[in-house]
């Protein structure tokens, strides 16, 4: 029995973006900025993850004119 081809290839997985938006709504509803401000505090380890989830995964540009001139990383202690 041969296997169905499945979703077509480049089409947006729909449960993806279900599950996206219903964690940009539960964020909403938490507070947005303001609770990801507090989180980076409280969670610094967890907001870093996500933080380095949404950046881009790859910078290009001018090596003349670079983007990301220095990257200064700097530890938080306990509240």
């Amino acid at each position: 029995m041969p296997r169905s081809p499945g979703r077509p290839k480049g089409s947006p997985n729909k449960v993806n973006g279900q599950v996206k938006e219903m964690v940009l709504a539960a964020l909403d509803k938490a507070g947005g900025v303001e609770y990801l401000v507090a989180q980076s505090s409280a969670n610094p380890t967890a907001f870093l993850t996500l933080v380095g989830k949404v950046l881009p995964t790859q910078i290009t540009g001018d090596s003349e004119a670079p983007i990301v001139h220095r990257i200064i990383l700097e530890g938080v202690g306990p509240a």
